[in-house]
């Protein structure tokens, strides 16, 4: 039995194993890939296991995700910080195994995986940011840029979307040094793929512009022999269909019945006989753990050359060394803040063109700032003024034109946060951000840095009607987790919602933008430290008399709200408005302080927002009111759709006086 098959068949029975004693989980994958995973692990990655974090490593992503096992157990016999306990502690509470591969969580584990496709798509980023780093920093006989992004990919993976999309735009790029292997066992959880999917995906990946193979997926020779072939081709990414039987060597080989449930405790065995293992649980035969004793040693010489070399570079280019540590500590330059507080303007000016304005300041100071959009750059007010586009071989660039692919965009930008080194901002409509939510759900889920720019907020917009008018994404984005979403009402509150968003390196954050021009408004953000509290008292009530009713809203909508109470206040009522422009932010505040910005027990309240209302309930009390859109818009000029739907200045007014007036 030659070494490789002896590693590939210790991760059968691994996966089997702790599959078995989870009484859950997906063995089919990790004993169908057995072969590569050992060639991968064994004899082509260049990596270091007691130094996860090597900027030079290759990386490893699972996008099959369900298949966790496989990567566990090659994590494992690695040398990983995984060790045989947490292999035994399989999808249980607090372990190192979850059930899909967690960033943050296993040390090795390159992006979070689960949903299909999203994984894929992140290696495209992983190798886009490979290539922009290499640009930058490489010098004549310093290439301390150089690896290459391997991904393991399902069936299931190729039939998403996002998959296709990423995959696409791949091609285009023409980036080298992305390795797709496509375990093409022709299973997915209802049966066999001819009830669903029947087409050439070779041939579509041919059409992308990317090379292509296939071989035997269970010979390692001719898988290592595709992979150097992938290795050294650096004019296009490659693809490796891979033929594979599921649940290989299993009396369930070939079964449907393998590819989410254990195999059952007599065809764990059948299997452990069929590969000529010993019953017992969780066994590493010696020439295996010494065989990758053996890679350990060869793999820190490896990094510790690469470190020799890193080290000669900062010395002879000290200036790219600081930019280095910049980039991928996301360091920001002094005075930033300050340049970005003094944005302001003293005539009606949309987000969009607030945000574009930040945006030249940001990418003036920050040269790792790369981002784009999917085809709305001028909409989006998102290009860096005097950037190249990125394009095949032209890695200098800054601007990214994703093409109309707002799913890929999103997966893509995780990818690049997650290799490092760059600070990736993606753009669209806000009423498309529905195309890119699996993505921006994993960049909250794995605390990625991206910043998104999500302009046309509202039904503002106007004659392109409901079809592209936002009513529900504003408060579905909210729902996320960890994901901040300011909504700004001036040039001033836009640039500060920048600095916030730049700063923030624990989760991703999202700018809704008007299309619309906005007035300036005076009391914007006079103090920054109220508007980092993420709500503050835009206009206080004038006279000094109690105040009756505080004027919630954020947007477009404070301006609306400012009319208001400018016309309330002419018939003696003291009205207070306050900008809220990142909820998640103001909610986190102590309670004294939302109670005294929202005016106490003595004031209404009156929310108001131009999409859905739900989650503004949390600020409201009996007897205040939230008006909100809970229907669809209309195609016509902005502000008569708004005054339409009641959200105008008359609709407003007239809820205020309506509240005014109640008991």
């Amino acid at each position: 039995m030659s070494i490789l098959t002896a590693v590939a068949h210790t991760v059968r029975a691994l996966a089997a194993d702790a599959v078995e004693q989870a009484r859950s989980g997906h063995p089919g994958l990790p004993l169908g890939c057995a072969e590569i995973g050992a060639v991968l692990f064994g004899q082509v990655l260049r990596h270091d296991p007691s130094s996860p974090r090597w900027p030079n490593r290759d990386r490893f992503i699972l996008s099959a995700g369900h298949g966790s096992m496989l990567l566990y157990a090659l994590l494992h016999l690695s040398g990983y910080d995984v060790p045989m306990e947490e292999l035994r502690r399989f999808r249980q509470l607090g372990s190192r195994t979850p059930g899909h591969p967690e960033y943050g969580v296993t040390p090795g584990v390159e992006t979070t995986t689960g949903p299909l496709g999203q994984g894929l798509g992140n290696a495209v980023g992983m190798a886009l940011a490979e290539a922009l780093l290499a640009q930058r920093f490489n010098r004549p006989g310093y290439p301390i840029v150089d690896h290459h992004t391997f991904v393991l990919a399902s069936d299931g993976d190729m039939m998403e979307g996002v998959a296709a999309e990423a995959a696409s735009l791949a091609g285009h790029l023409r980036l080298g040094k992305l390795i797709v292997i496509y375990d093409a066992n022709r299973i997915s959880i209802d049966g066999s793929t001819d009830l669903t999917f029947t087409e050439s995906v070779a041939d579509r990946f041919r059409a992308y512009g990317w090379a292509v193979e296939t071989v035997d997926g269970h010979d390692a020779q001719a898988v290592a022999a595709s992979l150097s072939r992938a290795r050294n081709t650096q004019d296009r990414p490659t693809l490796i269909v891979a033929h594979t039987r599921i649940a290989r060597h299993s009396p369930k080989e070939g079964s449907a019945e393998s590819h989410g449930a254990p195999l059952g405790e007599e065809a764990v065995r059948a299997l452990k006989e069929a590969i000529g293992f010993p019953p017992q649980p969780f066994y590493v035969p010696p020439e295996v753990a010494a065989y990758f004793a053996g890679k350990r040693r060869a793999w820190q010489r490896a990094r510790r050359e690469w470190e020799e070399m890193f080290a000669a570079w900062s010395q002879e280019y000290p200036d790219l060394r600081r930019q280095w540590d910049e980039a991928h500590e996301l360091l920001l330059p002094n005075g930033l803040e300050q340049e970005l507080a003094e944005l302001d303007a003293d005539k009606p000016m949309a987000t969009r063109q607030a945000s574009g304005r930040a945006l030249q300041v940001v990418a003036a100071r920050v040269p790792y700032l790369v981002g784009g959009s999917a085809d709305l750059t001028p909409s989006n007010n998102s290009d860096i003024k005097g950037a190249r586009a990125v394009a095949a071989g032209q890695w200098d660039g800054r601007n990214i034109h994703f093409g109309v692919r707002e799913h890929g965009m999103g997966a893509i930008a995780n990818g690049m946060a997650l290799h490092g080194g760059v600070r990736p901002y993606a753009a669209t409509f806000l009423v498309f951000s529905d195309y890119m939510r699996p993505a921006v759900r994993m960049s909250a889920l794995m605390k990625l840095p991206v910043i998104y720019l999500f302009t046309h907020d509202s039904v503002y917009l106007g004659e392109d009607g409901p079809t592209h008018q936002p009513i529900e994404q504003l408060e579905s984005l909210r729902l996320i987790p960890n994901l901040r979403v300011y909504r700004p009402a001036t040039a001033k509150e836009t640039a500060l919602a920048w600095w916030h968003a730049l700063r923030r390196l624990d989760g991703p954050t999202a700018l809704a933008l008007s299309r619309q021009k906005l007035p300036p408004l005076p009391g914007a953000a006079t103090d920054e430290a109220s508007f980092a509290r993420g709500g503050y008292v835009i206009r206080p009530e004038s006279g000094g008399a109690a105040v009756r009713l505080v004027l919630v809203a954020t947007g477009s909508e404070v301006a609306t709200a400012w009319t208001v109470a400018e016309r309330l206040e002419e018939q003696g009522y003291p009205v207070r408005v306050v900008s809220v422009p990142c909820r998640e932010v103001f909610l986190e505040q102590p309670e004294s302080y939302r109670d005294a910005v929202l005016g106490g027990d003595g004031a209404r309240r009156l929310i108001v927002e131009a999409g859905a209302g739900a989650g503004w309930y949390r600020l409201a009390r009996p007897g205040d009111r939230v008006v909100s859109l809970e229907r669809f818009g209309e195609s016509g000029p902005g502000s008569q759709v708004a005054e339409k739907l009641g959200i105008g200045i008359e609709g407003v007014l007239a809820a205020a006086k309506a509240l005014l007036a109640a008991k």
